[in-house]
């Protein structure tokens, strides 16, 4: 679909889940296959409007978390490709799950827009980068039994309960 020149590009975007060929295409036309304008992913997420934020000092909140009025037809491609990735068992895909259910979806979609806005700009920054998935279950592999009990245990007393574990057979 996109031209000679933006082939190879396209073809290493296509590898993230998500984006398809037409969305790659279009992520393409919208930023550029040349990544030294912006000097890090932060930069590319700003000029994107896919950074949203809230200051928050002795409990008076400023800002509303939007993100602003970005270039539409990049959030459009972003957040179709998020929703796409959102079905599927990859990092991305738990990723906006488990935002989707504390935060909503459509927080979920910015949020997990941005990560992939941000894998974007790697892949086009270093040309021997591959994208390599993280897995679905890569965040409760990284959690700590141990710690996760005794953060439990601390809840429960903090309610009024007195605790007591035995190992099950």
């Amino acid at each position: 679909m996109p031209g000679a020149p933006f082939a190879a590009a396209a073809e290493r975007l296509d590898e993230i889940p998500g984006i398809g060929r037409v969305a790659a295409a279009i992520i393409l036309a919208e930023i550029g296959a040349d990544m030294s304008r912006f000097p890090t992913a932060g930069h590319l997420c700003s000029w994107a409007k896919f950074s949203p934020g809230i200051n928050s000092s002795a409990g008076k909140t400023k800002g509303n978390g939007s993100t602003g009025h970005g270039n539409r037809y990049l959030a459009r491609a972003l957040g179709e490709a998020t929703v796409v990735a959102g079905k599927t068992d990859t990092f991305l895909g738990e990723r906006y799950r488990r935002l989707a259910r504390r935060r909503g979806k459509n927080r979920a979609i910015v949020a997990v827009g941005r990560s992939i806005l941000v894998i974007i700009w790697h892949l086009l920054q270093e040309p021997n980068a591959q994208f390599q998935d993280l897995g679905a279950d890569h965040f409760s592999s990284r959690t700590n039994p141990d710690a996760s009990k005794r953060n439990h245990i601390r809840q429960l007393e903090a309610l009024g309960y007195t605790v007591t574990l035995t190992p099950a057979a």
